[in-house]
């Protein structure tokens, strides 16, 4: 990878008494929307309070390229970086290169935490990293535009909304050609397995592979939900929709010219910035159901210390500052992270900034979880083969049923080696 490595020194003053025990802790942090201003200001926060230096590690925006950046480093056993920010469906591919936290965190703190995340982290007994904020798939939708049209409440699934979408959009485009009915994330990386395994599971497709480990992606509800998604395309979708991440879809929907978005939670707090020319318009409304449930995938990030870190005591201080419960109040109330830990879904301050954490508390709380268990260290390989599948779909490369019943082989082939 080219990407720059980009270190932004955080220091605090260190009085005299202190310098002998100080120490520099290098901290990754995620650069998507308020991220990385966030992770700076809670390090420095940390860094103030203890008399230790952190420095920043900037990390890539795409979770594959993260991904593959951190693996070249634990594989080299660098003490570069300290702490590791890990995404959800992470533990089971590097669990070998992290401290276990069971006994070095107090069990108090740990249990704080919802269970569902904790297992999540959690691989053969080893506790490998503490949970910081977690994620679920949102509608996001345009409360302005919905009455305007005629529309009285979000659409509860997918058909209904791509009615909706394409009634706005055509009124709209009258006046601005820019504008487009939904905005998603198609790009082929991780970001696409997670919006199709909303689509699977809400049609009752399946989750790719069950959590016995059996593959169950070659069914005949999977490739309809396949074939829906690629029926937006150029219709109530851009084009262009197949090279979007989160942030492409994010600055067209708060530009304005999007009636729906699929995003996480962090885009509520941007869309309500002061630059945004949607803010106090936005609703948001748990994703349609394909007439099955509504599905939303589990997402969010823990932090993990490097078994290489050579300041393990001050990292794993570090770690448990930043996911407790001062600082992820902090990162609720100003970038709209979900919180990890239950007590922050009744706090009047966080309900008061972001309002839909109490009303769609239950999205959140049953939120999908990719196969990530039971494919364990190949969970990579099958992501990366379903996104692949599902990309061929969108560009018309392939129908559903097709791609779904060569995937089934691919993942197969994928299992046959081992998982």
């Amino acid at each position: 990878m080219k990407k720059a490595i980009a270190f932004i020194s955080l220091t605090a003053a260190i009085v005299a008494s202190s310098q002998a025990s100080a120490v520099t802790i290098t901290l990754a942090c995620g650069a998507v929307g308020q991220e990385l201003q966030l992770c700076r200001e809670g390090a420095a926060r940390w860094a103030k309070k203890t008399g230790n230096t952190v420095k920043i590690f900037e990390s890539p925006n795409l979770t594959n390229d993260r991904l593959g950046l951190y693996q070249q480093q634990l594989a080299a056993k660098s003490s570069d970086i300290d702490v590791y920010q890990l995404d959800v469906v992470w533990p089971g591919l590097l669990s070998q290169h992290f401290v276990d936290l069971k006994g070095k965190v107090p069990t108090n703190e740990i249990n704080a935490h919802f269970k569902g995340i904790i297992d999540a982290n959690t691989v053969n007994g080893k506790l490998v990293a503490i949970p910081w904020f977690t994620d679920a798939g949102l509608l996001y939708y345009r409360t302005d535009l919905l009455k305007k049209y005629g529309f009285s409440a979000a659409p509860k699934t997918w058909t209904e909304m791509a009615l909706m979408a394409k009634k706005i959009q055509d009124g709209e485009q009258k006046t601005n050609k820019a504008f487009a009915g939904y905005v998603w994330q198609g790009k082929n990386y991780e970001g696409l397995t997670c919006d199709a395994m909303e689509w699977l599971v809400s049609f009752g497709g399946g989750t790719i592979v069950d959590a016995k480990g059996n593959i169950t992606i070659n069914n005949a509800q999977a490739a309809k939900a396949l074939d829906t998604a690629a029926s937006w395309v150029k219709s109530i979708s851009p084009a262009g929709v197949t090279t979007y991440d989160e942030e492409a879809a994010r600055g067209i929907f708060q530009a304005g010219n999007a009636a729906f978005m699929r995003n996480w939670p962090y885009a509520w707090a941007l869309g309500q910035g002061a630059d945004s020319k949607v803010k106090g318009k936005i609703g948001v409304a748990p994703l349609p159901s394909g007439g099955s449930r509504n599905a939303a995938t589990l997402g969010g990030w823990q932090l993990g210390v490097s078994t290489y870190s050579k300041n393990q005591a001050a990292a794993i201080d570090l770690v448990r500052y930043l996911a407790g419960p001062a600082e992820q109040k902090i990162r609720a109330i100003e970038g709209a992270y979900n919180p990890t830990l239950q007590s922050l879904y009744k706090d009047k301050d966080v309900l008061a900034k972001n309002p839909f954490f109490g009303s769609l508390y239950n999205v959140f709380t049953s939120a999908v979880a990719r196969p990530s268990g039971p494919t364990k260290s190949k969970y990579n390989q099958v992501s990366q083969a379903f996104s692949s599948a599902v990309s061929d779909v969108l560009s018309g490369k392939s129908k559903g049923q097709a791609a779904v019943t060569k995937l089934a082989t691919d993942i197969a082939r994928i299992k046959g080696r081992g998982w």
